[in-house]
């Protein structure tokens, strides 16, 4: 599931970009699968912002940059879509289209019976099942142009594009690869440094997704070695809390519009999955626990479906994820 690019079978990065970071991690594909290398390389504010390059020149050095010093140089790359351009939608086509004709077919319905709010988008699907005379599918979609932007950085900075996935199924992948999901109904929360992604899992697919940015100057963070984000804000921590405050009640929102608006409290949401590179994620852990009368856990890592990953810090759950997408 994802958005192809283009094809290949070689030795594969996992990159992640964000707008404050970018994180690389070398996944030996054996079973289990090994981390070999990952690294971080933190941006200036600026850069990118809500997912949008903003400034292509500054960015493409930077990213050659890491290219050299990660020698990674030549390699096949998977990338996440930015968060703030992904779109669900749950559609019916009739039941005659083939699966052979269901790209094509969707393609000609964009912009008449799917309405999609960009233009030349890229897009992927699952089959959900059937319902009446029409089978249901879940559309995954996103603008091209923001995806081809990234490609050709990566194409400038002397690595091939492979294929592009959503967050949410990356995160959910490694949370599916260690537990035995069935049938739960699971709010996945990603608290990053400037912006919160919530995700509702149906029996294992996606079908509720919100994104919302935090306003929070990200220079006033400690840093250590090598500009590693610390976890003391030196301005006024009340620039934290404010949003993270905002944060809370729309993933409340989220968890009750699913529950009561979406399905009239016939399905309810189970649990609620943690993750994120957020500095305080311990705190926002136990604040969502005291919030919520569900269950509060945090994605590890911490079995042998990533080998000698258990120790790396949770901000690469992400890239491991990603690296998981075609791993048996």
């Amino acid at each position: 599931m994802g958005f192809r690019i283009s094809i290949g079978k070689k030795k594969i990065i996992n990159l992640i970009i964000k707008d404050h970071v970018i994180r690389f991690v070398d996944l030996k594909t054996t079973n289990p699968p090994i981390v070999q290398h990952y690294g971080e390389r933190y941006l200036p504010a600026g850069i990118i912002h809500d997912g949008k390059i903003v400034d292509l020149e500054t960015f493409e050095v930077i990213l050659e940059e890491c290219v050299s010093d990660w020698k990674i140089d030549r390699r096949l790359v998977r990338i996440i879509v930015p968060d703030s351009f992904v779109i669900i939608r749950k559609i019916s086509v009739p039941l005659e289209i083939e699966d052979d004709e269901m790209h094509g077919y969707i393609f000609m319905e964009i912009g008449s019976s799917i309405h999609l709010p960009f233009e030349n988008p890229v897009f992927d699907y699952v089959r959900l099942g059937q319902k009446e005379s029409q089978q249901e599918l879940l559309l995954f979609a996103g603008p091209e142009e923001v995806i081809q932007e990234y490609a050709a950085a990566l194409e400038e900075a002397k690595l091939k594009p492979l294929s592009a996935d959503i967050s949410s199924l990356a995160l959910f992948r490694l949370y599916d690869q260690q537990n035995t999901v069935e049938k739960e109904n699971i709010m996945l929360v990603q608290v990053d440094l400037k912006s919160v992604n919530i995700c509702i899992f149906e029996n294992k697919n996606p079908v509720v997704m919100r994104h919302l940015m935090m306003d929070v100057d990200i220079s006033k963070w400690e840093r250590g070695k090598n500009h590693l984000i610390l976890n003391t804000y030196l301005g006024d921590q009340d620039d934290i809390y404010h949003p993270l405050e905002d944060a809370y009640l729309e993933i409340d929102r989220v968890r009750n519009f699913y529950n009561y608006s979406l399905n009239q409290g016939s399905k309810l949401v189970s649990k609620l999955l943690l993750d994120g590179d957020h500095p305080w994620l311990d705190e926002i852990e136990e604040k969502l626990k005291n919030q919520f009368d569900i269950p509060v856990i945090r994605l590890e890592s911490q079995n042998n479906v990533v080998g000698d990953a258990r120790n790396m810090p949770s901000s690469y759950h992400l890239n491991i994820g990603l690296g998981l997408k075609e791993v048996d």
